[in-house]
């Protein structure tokens, strides 16, 4: 079965794209991942998206606006894809949340954008969507549902691993001895984005090869804010996004220190508070070792940071596994896409606090009658990708 999956993260500078062929082998799901992209958003598209975003007020109108609009992105994105890859049986979206309703240790509501019947008409295809919010009906976080994905590929390690996603929040999936379990960690890039992007620093809102935090200096009052927050310490489960880590929480932290950093020190100082709360939580899970995705994984300063911070542990690219660092959460998308298909769950209780695992997304038919496959009665044990 072919699966194409897409997906804007919490960065929301884009779409990734990848279609997998998947085929159950005993007890081994075989993934050959093929074609795989990425499409920035429109600049005027992505500047209404930062705008409507919390804490910034918004409307309904506005709301439905971007639904249609970004849908129509992710169609064009969808049909480059097939064009490019192939026709594929399932298009798995993730759209674009927008909202991450949580409050203290409980995930309550999940709002993603992007309506998937523009991608069921432009393409012809059915579309699962909304995969997010039957996890949270089960008490879950409904994130991070990556944790699926990183609970096949990595379960046959010895001595643990921790699968770490650097996007605008940072995620850790801890697999050790037949257990797993998965929350967010905190800001990856996303308060670094929304500095960079506010100050007029990149063209393209972020810290590219980490060359600006590599020119400034931590300011040690700053960090010493930033590391207060309560959210920390926390235990898991427990999620997190851009409703807390965005640029007015920046600004209260730098009144709250009493100081006003270059920009430069400014992202410096966000970075090693990216690494700090990284390197605290993989500390904590013990792990011997470390594979990292997301675009954080393309910051030289914060993977050396990683790598200095935690000198037992070996730290590498989720590419070593057969997912490609930039590709991963839409390769993961995909896998959910042939997991609901086949009837089985796309969650990993563990991974996100549920009371059980559920059979995630919401179809949309495509062109023709919607033909799912047999169901499959047991779940794969392990996930092979190859390319």
């Amino acid at each position: 079965m072919r699966v194409l999956g897409m997906i804007s993260g919490t960065s929301h500078d884009g779409i990734d794209v990848a279609v997998v062929d998947f085929e159950l082998v005993g007890s081994t799901l075989e993934g050959r991942v093929g074609h795989t992209a990425s499409t920035p958003y429109p600049d005027a598209l992505r500047s209404r998206l930062i705008a409507a975003l919390p804490p910034a007020p918004t409307t309904l109108a506005e709301v439905c606006e971007l639904d249609t609009l970004i849908g129509q992105t992710f169609a064009e994105a969808a049909a480059a894809a097939i064009a490019a890859g192939g026709p594929v049986d399932l298009v798995v979206s993730h759209g674009q949340t927008v909202y991450h309703w949580v409050e203290g240790a409980h995930a309550l509501g999940t709002l993603q954008i992007g309506q998937p019947a523009w991608i069921a008409e432009r393409t012809g295809t059915p579309v699962l969507s909304d995969v997010r919010i039957r996890d949270i009906t089960a008490g879950g976080h409904g994130a991070p549902l990556v944790s699926v994905l990183d609970g096949l590929l990595l379960g046959g390690r010895e001595g643990g691993a921790g699968a770490l996603n650097l996007g605008g929040i940072s995620n850790m999936t801890v697999v050790r001895d037949g257990e797993l379990y998965a929350y967010d960690l905190g800001p990856a890039n996303a308060l670094i984005d929304a500095v960079v992007t506010s100050r007029g620093l990149h063209p393209r809102g972020f810290d590219e090869d980490g060359r600006i935090a590599a020119s400034g200096r931590v300011d040690a009052r700053l960090l010493e804010v930033l590391l207060e927050e309560p959210y920390y310490r926390l235990a898991p489960p427990k999620s997190t996004g851009k409703e807390l880590f965005h640029l007015a929480y920046v600004e209260q932290a730098l009144a709250t220190a009493g100081v006003r950093p270059s920009d430069a020190d400014l992202v410096a100082t966000l970075t090693e508070l990216t690494v700090r709360t990284v390197a605290d939580g993989v500390r904590a899970a013990g792990v011997a070792a470390l594979v990292v995705s997301g675009g954080g994984c393309r910051n030289p300063v914060i993977m050396d940071g990683l790598r200095g911070a935690l000198p037992g542990v070996e730290v590498g690219p989720s590419d070593d596994l057969g997912a490609p660092a930039d590709d991963k959460e839409a390769i993961a998308f995909a896998l959910i896409g042939w997991l609901s298909a086949h009837g089985l769950p796309g969650t990993a209780p563990g991974g996100t606090g549920a009371r059980g695992p559920r059979i995630l997304g919401t179809l949309t038919p495509g062109s023709g009658p919607l033909a799912l496959p047999a169901p499959v009665a047991e779940p794969p044990r392990s996930l092979v990708l190859s390319r």
